[in-house]
């Protein structure tokens, strides 16, 4: 994938990282959940589409709660984990590799769509109507994003300067607590009914934090492996310094949920 506004037009592709995407990215907090689930969405047998679902980290966690899943990945590497991560926990969950853009399902189909961690990179001026018309009477459409806080936190803030260090177009630094970005394309169609932003430690060892930032999209996504290799080091030399075997990242997260207009 390769999208001027992001790392400066360099090329990425999640699908070299997925086994540490798979690994490493199935972080988000219960209250990460139970925020979905306060707003009476993805439960109690609705129909679900996530869109942009990597490895499925979405449905997997909030199937217990009985809403009816179906997850899409432009990645095909991605779905190949999400579907071996749902069926090694006897998971009925559509799985399938599709572009945001290409998903095709009759109108009134689904009564949420989500989105996590991908706002940024389908074509909305598409993606916008196509929701609207999949989407039940009601419908909603919830866009999230979660982010350490480099400017609070100086462990995050020691392995942006590394990742940095190796590729320096990387756009993914530096984040403060912001609502997530709604595109304009959904004002014609949606209305936006909540912002709600959530702060929230998040535990790492020195592997799983390692892990967690090899697997975005500023390491493994897009550099060579041979600069991955000089930074796996240089990040590992880092973290050996903390003396604590665990330790908490400060995050944020941030939730809009979207009402179809219809």
């Amino acid at each position: 994938m390769k999208l001027n506004s992001i790392d400066n037009g360099n090329e990425f592709d999640w699908g070299k990282t997925s086994q540490d995407y798979a690994k490493y990215r199935d972080i988000y907090p219960q209250e990460f959940y139970e925020k979905i689930l306060s707003l009476g969405l993805c439960k109690d047998g609705q129909k679900v589409l996530d869109i942009g679902t990597g490895t499925g980290v979405i449905p997997r966690n909030m199937y217990k709660y009985g809403a009816v899943w179906t997850g899409t990945d432009i990645s095909e590497n991605q779905i190949e984990q999400a579907k071996i991560l749902a069926e090694s926990d006897n998971m009925d969950i559509e799985f399938y590799t599709c572009g945001a853009e290409d998903i095709s399902y009759p109108d009134n189909t689904f009564d949420v769509v989500t989105a996590c961690q991908c706002i940024w990179y389908p074509n909305h001026s598409i993606l916008a109507p196509k929701l609207a018309k999949i989407l039940k009477k009601g419908g909603k459409f919830l866009i999230m994003y979660m982010a350490w806080l480099p400017f609070e936190d100086d462990i995050a803030m020691k392995s942006e300067k590394i990742i940095l260090k190796y590729n320096p177009d990387w756009t993914g630094a530096g984040e403060i607590r912001k609502n997530v970005w709604v595109p304009d394309e959904y004002s014609e169609f949606f209305d936006i009914k909540l912002h709600d932003i959530i702060d929230s430690d998040v535990a790492f060892t020195r592997e799983t934090w390692n892990g967690r930032m090899k697997a975005c999209r500023g390491v493994s996504a897009s550099m060579s492996a041979e600069d991955v290799a000089k930074w796996e080091e240089e990040h590992m030399k880092m973290l050996d310094e903390i003396t604590d075997e665990s330790f908490a990242i400060k995050h944020f997260i941030s939730i809009a949920e979207l009402t179809v207009r219809k």
